[in-house]
């Protein structure tokens, strides 16, 4: 032990312990040094005692905190991959709710770009929502395995045509205008740009299409594809085999998506963005999924406030027998009786929350529910044995609440109303008392039940001759683009998790598990104090 500037002992000024009256000077600085030395300080409670529902009862996000840890790296450095199921994972561990005023194909695209996951509602037709899923797979890919193709005697008005519905027009041209067949050549947009009058429409491709191509030969490497086509400086590039027979393509819009986010949740085999969708537990609810699998879906959710049913059962029994490469999100579930049926039924994730939602009254009106601390942390400890992820769903207000919803076990965070404000959300902006926002509704509000038959399915009352609400109508203030959002998210999340002392959200979850991490909770007072207080007015900008 180095002494102080002065030459005396650090501990100097250290109290005698009345324990130990006849202690030397020598001794109490011995028994000091060892306390300092000897590791972690134990201080506040583990989660088990946090949670302690004879002490505590019920917790929620806001009636705890979790105490600090040793920094000794920089926040851009915390991982947020995370299981979002048993099979697939996203690099941040964000999920948009599947709720009509949330999560259409605009949110879905710019969640899985961002690193997330978007949840596409099903309170639409099968055919809309089959659409929004398809567009979100055609969004971003590696080798495209089904490219629109077009024969030699095709004309310019077949291009335009899959131009208009489809957005692009990059057509390889084969043979008999399918794949597999002989590559005569390629129709891009500079082909037909001047060929749009009536006159030029009647061409036939073989007499406007670019024959000199860049081809890489079956079996090529995506990383290699991307090489030739990046010096090709093409737009796409034809991969063939022996025989110049078309087997797939490779877009350059891609690889510049590519780039710009490279978060993007991607499915490995097709690096296709990933894309999930709810449907109900009812019956005629397997046409609409068989719709949403040819379309390319990776996940289904199952959409329900109340999961434990032999509905859900049987419809989670159903989907792995007959699509076994769809991973299943079942739900929702506050305890671990509920969540043990889903798991032992085939569950691939649960989600987790009842009536905890801003614009969700169920607990209210039906008096069933569970505070969504409390439910996160029971569930998600059962369902860890197993394997199983847990989706906290449900009274996410801030950066803050999310760090604290995987502090006690979740492995991603659902959210409604944080996200409902923002561009890609649905619906269009208002003006209200000088603040622009947007409609926001749950799914069990009378508005959502009167527009479509899936609120009615969620809440097992489409049958009843008197709708009984279990959610409200609202707005929201508007956020911005969704990419600075997340952003935002993002970047708070790393330093919550920077303050804890831990690099990841797997290390985060295993060190409350051991009970390294350590929690408080907090009085009413507390709670105000945490808060801004004590001023006259003030701005709270959440980032710049």
């Amino acid at each position: 032990m180095a002494p102080t500037p002065s030459g005396t002992s650090m501990f100097a000024n250290a109290p005698v312990d009345p324990s130990r009256p006849n202690e030397t000077l020598a001794e109490r600085e011995k028994r000091l040094q060892k306390l300092l030395s000897s590791g972690p300080v134990p201080d506040g409670l583990t989660a088990e005692e946090l949670l302690d529902a004879k002490i505590a009862g019920g917790l929620t996000y806001n009636d705890f905190l979790i105490l600090p840890g040793f920094i000794d790296f920089a926040a851009d450095i915390v991982s947020l991959e995370t299981q979002v199921t048993r099979r697939f994972k996203i690099k941040t561990p964000f999920l948009s709710s599947p709720m009509d005023t949330v999560t259409e194909t605009a949110m879905a695209i710019h969640m899985a770009l961002n690193g997330g996951l978007g949840i596409i509602h099903h309170n639409c037709s099968v055919e809309e929502q089959a659409e929004m899923v398809r567009k979100v797979k055609k969004f971003e890919n590696g080798f495209i395995t089904d490219p629109k193709c077009l024969g030699p005697e095709n004309t310019v008005r077949d291009v335009l045509k899959i131009k208009e519905t489809y957005g692009f027009c990059g057509i390889p041209i084969t043979f008999d205008g399918k794949m597999n067949s002989k590559l005569l050549g390629i129709v891009t947009s500079r082909d037909v740009d001047f060929l749009q009058g009536e006159a030029n429409q009647n061409r036939p491709l073989k007499d406007v299409m670019t024959t000199d191509l860049v081809v890489a030969q079956e079996g090529v490497s995506l990383t290699e594809a991307q090489r030739i086509l990046k010096a090709s400086k093409k737009g796409k590039l034809p991969i063939v085999d022996s025989e110049y027979r078309l087997t797939s393509l490779l877009a350059r819009s891609d690889l510049i998506k590519t780039r710009d986010y490279p978060l993007a949740s991607t499915k490995h085999s097709s690096k296709q963005l990933l894309c999930a969708a709810a449907i109900s537990t009812h019956h005629e609810d397997r046409v609409r999924l068989k719709a949403l699998v040819d379309a390319g879906l990776d996940i289904v959710v199952l959409d329900s406030s109340q999961g434990n049913s032999s509905y859900q059962i049987e419809m989670i029994k159903f989907i792995k027998s007959t699509y076994s490469h769809i991973d299943v999100i079942a739900g929702n579930v506050v305890t671990q009786e509920q969540a043990r049926r889903l798991i032992e039924a085939g569950a691939d994730a649960l989600r987790v929350g009842m009536g905890s939602g801003s614009i969700c009254i169920t607990q209210e009106v039906m008096a069933c529910g569970r505070p969504q601390g409390t439910a996160v942390y029971q569930v998600a400890k059962f369902a860890r044995q197993f394997g199983v992820p847990v989706v906290a769903d449900g009274g996410i207000q801030n950066v803050g609440h999310i760090t604290k919803a995987i502090a006690l076990g979740a492995s991603t965070v659902m959210m409604g109303s944080l996200l409902a404000g923002t561009t890609e959300s649905p619906g269009e902006y208002f003006y209200h008392e000088g603040k622009r926002l947007k409609r926001y509704r749950g799914m069990g509000s009378l508005d959502a039940m009167e527009k479509g038959d899936a609120a009615g399915k969620r809440y097992y009352s489409e049958g009843d001759k008197i709708k009984v609400a279990q959610g409200v109508a609202g707005a929201v203030v508007d956020k911005g683009t969704v990419k600075r959002f997340l952003d935002y998210l993002k970047t708070g999340l790393q330093h919550g998790l920077q303050d804890i002392g831990v690099r990841s959200v797997a290390d985060l979850i295993s060190s409350v598990e051991t009970g390294y991490v350590r929690f408080e909770r907090r009085t009413a007072s507390a709670q105000i104090e945490g808060g801004v207080h004590g001023l006259y007015s003030y701005e709270k900008r959440l980032f710049s």
